[in-house]
């Protein structure tokens, strides 16, 4: 990966960040994800009036690449957030439930994930394995799937 690619994968993370349904938090996240392929899939987050049931942008994405079919095909993702109207630079990085979903394709794809992190706005990128993240995950291979 080069960081040209992790620098559009940040781009189209903030251009589905713009797509956010935020009016709780007003904290917009997008993420893009990238496939084998070299196709992208992007998500935004989607809270809810029941807090609990909110989607984060990585998960509406991989659940949009798993409908394709495609889970075990993803290389990276890009994962922008920042309050809304505010052109935060601090890199975001995906919350604990959102590494554990992207652990499920890493462990199905045999893959350690590349995942990018920006702000809403600015050039900083901070790039981690997610075997970093989410050290000694539990997964498929836990249950002998992969």
């Amino acid at each position: 990966m080069t960081e040209h690619s992790a620098s559009a994968l940040i781009l189209a993370a903030r251009a589905a960040a713009g797509n956010a349904h935020a009016p709780y938090s007003n904290f917009a996240v997008g993420a893009a994800v990238l496939l084998t392929d070299g196709s992208v899939v992007t998500g935004a987050n989607f809270e809810n009036a029941s807090y609990g049931l909110s989607l984060c942008a990585e998960t509406v994405a991989l659940a949009t690449v798993n409908a394709q079919g495609k889970l075990r095909d993803v290389v990276a993702i890009g994962v922008i957030g920042g309050r809304i109207g505010h052109g935060d630079t601090a890199t975001v990085r995906p919350c604990g439930r959102c590494r554990q979903i992207i652990n499920e394709a890493a462990q199905l794809g045999g893959r350690d994930i590349l995942v990018h992190c920006g702000g809403a706005t600015g050039d900083a990128i901070a790039t981690h394995r997610l075997s970093e993240l989410l050290p000694d995950a539990f997964g498929p291979a836990d249950l002998g799937i992969g």
